[in-house]
């Protein structure tokens, strides 16, 4: 009795075995199955790169690059910017604890001056002045230098014929720098040339009869 149609078609099995089972042969590469299921073939290849896209990449690695040596430039700024604040923070701290000692360099400059500087307090307060010398602490303010308002603070004026320019003639008190800062000014008596004589008298001449 033929099978009944219900419309359903019969399940079909391929076999998709590389061994053939009855032979016990491979099956070849390529060639069509014997249940009629072709071999697989090999993805297709990609799109070769052409002038376009080396373009591109060549455009890319520009960028990229740029990007690194800006981002260079300014880690090499900021680093230059920190090491700068480092050194003012600094250079303020030291300016500050020198300033607080001039007043002990004001007394040991005095005591030297009458003789009373001796024995071992001579021997600290040379040690002292060395050590505030290497902190980069400098004296400044001689009799007879020219003055300089920038670096002279004049406590006393007058005039003199033995001077060509305006001269500190008198140091009341040394001047202190660090490097290009000015700790204090030096005070001293300033000197200018005398004042020229004016004509005692007009231009000589006849002078007319009044009538």
């Amino acid at each position: 009795m033929p099978p009944r149609d219900n419309g359903h078609e019969e399940p079909v099995i391929r076999d998709n075995r590389k061994i053939d089972p009855e032979t016990g042969q491979p099956r070849e590469a390529g060639a069509q199955q014997a249940d009629g299921q072709p071999s697989a073939e090999a993805p297709p290849a990609g799109p070769a790169a052409g002038p376009a896209a080396d373009g591109e990449l060549a455009a890319q690695l520009a960028e990229r690059t740029a990007d690194l040596q800006r981002l260079q430039a300014e880690y090499v700024n900021y680093r230059k910017r920190v090491e700068r604040d480092r050194q003012a923070v600094r250079e303020q701290a030291v300016a500050s604890v020198l300033t607080e000692l001039l007043p002990v360099l004001d007394d040991i400059g005095r005591a030297r001056d009458h003789g009373e500087l001796t024995g071992g307090v001579a021997k600290v307060a040379e040690s002292l002045e060395a050590a505030l010398t290497k902190l980069g602490l400098a004296p400044f303010g001689q009799k007879g230098e020219p003055f300089d308002p920038t670096v002279h603070e004049a406590l006393m004026h007058s005039y003199s014929a033995d001077v060509s320019e305006a001269t500190a003639v008198e140091v009341f008190q040394p001047g202190y720098r660090m490097g290009d800062r000015i700790l204090r000014p030096a005070r001293v008596a300033v000197a200018e040339p005398a004042e020229p004589q004016e004509a005692a008298a007009g231009p000589q001449g006849e002078t007319e009869d009044e009538s």
